[in-house]
């Protein structure tokens, strides 16, 4: 039991990725940006995270659904996954949300 949290925030990511393979929003819209907004948006998060850490604000609890691992002090192995999720999700709803108030706005000008 002590990966469950990894496996739903991988299975979560996943079925993230579904959504825009289907509707070809971010990664399957146009790879290389989302790769570079990808990584530049986890690298700001987990930097923002080390900053936390180091004034005493972000503290690892222990949890029976995590891993246990630990990436650096206070930095369990998921939150970088949970981070790489939180960005997908975050611009995979941007890029819906854009779609679709451009599609209501041509809809209105016709």
């Amino acid at each position: 039991m002590g990966a469950l949290y990894l496996a739903a925030l991988t299975t979560a990511t996943g079925c993230m990725l579904l959504l825009d393979w289907r509707y070809r929003l971010y990664f399957w819209h146009r790879p290389l940006p989302a790769l570079i907004v990808t990584v530049v948006g986890v690298a700001f998060l987990l930097a923002w995270d080390f900053v936390g850490i180091a004034l005493g604000i972000f503290l690892r609890g222990d949890s029976p659904i995590a891993t246990g691992i630990v990436l650096a002090p206070e930095l369990p192995l998921e939150e970088p996954v949970f981070l790489t999720f939180l960005v997908i999700c975050t611009m995979v709803v941007f890029t819906g949300v854009t779609r679709l108030l451009a599609t209501a706005s041509a809809r209105r000008s016709r």
